[in-house]
């Protein structure tokens, strides 16, 4: 069985608007080999690309340099800079809960434990598509612990049909959980 048991897809194939994607990890990958082992792992769809990544972040506290060649694999061609490096651990420094917090069920008031089987939720709205050069997609995932969406850009690469991460803003300020929170 691969690390998706589900996609809930859209009635039509990929049109312009609001179209909402479901992906149902049993578990998180541990490293690139598993990912890669997977279906999904071809990066054939964005969403598949877009919970991958939400994946890999979740595992960075606990295996940094794992996250970072799956993060890599997730870049395509282009990879990940020094400066992408760096981002990372500043962004993680005591706030390992965020990429969690992508997950169904994830809130500040259970510190962020995701149910399982884990589900991450990504959606399009009319401007995903329309604001950015051909070949380029901006998908939102919802935070339990935020008020608005995350948003997280995938480029088509069309002699492959893979879509790799090309940017993420995933990894923003959200609301402490309780447990951490001195004023909860």
């Amino acid at each position: 069985m691969g690390l998706f048991d589900s996609i809930k897809k859209p009635a039509q194939e990929r049109p312009a608007g609001d179209q909402t994607y479901t992906v149902t990890l049993t578990r998180l990958p541990t490293d690139l080999t598993q990912l890669q082992q997977m279906p999904e792992g071809a990066l054939r769809k964005p969403e598949h690309t877009a919970a991958l990544t939400v994946a890999a972040l979740c595992l960075y506290p606990a295996n940094k340099e794992a996250a970072l060649e799956i993060l890599e694999y997730l870049h395509g061609p282009r990879g990940l800079s020094a400066y992408d490096k760096q981002f990372l651990a500043d962004r993680f420094r005591d706030k390992d809960y965020v990429p969690r917090s992508y997950l169904s069920g994830a809130t500040p008031q259970n510190d962020y434990e995701p149910t399982e089987p884990y589900t991450v939720t990504v959606f399009e709205n009319p401007y995903s598509r329309d604001q950015l050069a051909e070949g380029y997609l901006t998908l939102h995932i919802r935070s339990g612990g935020a008020d608005s969406p995350r948003q997280i850009k995938l480029r088509n690469k069309p002699s492959t049909g893979q879509w790799f991460l090309w940017e993420q803003f995933l990894l923003s300020d959200i609301r402490k959980p309780v447990s951490a929170d001195p004023w909860a």
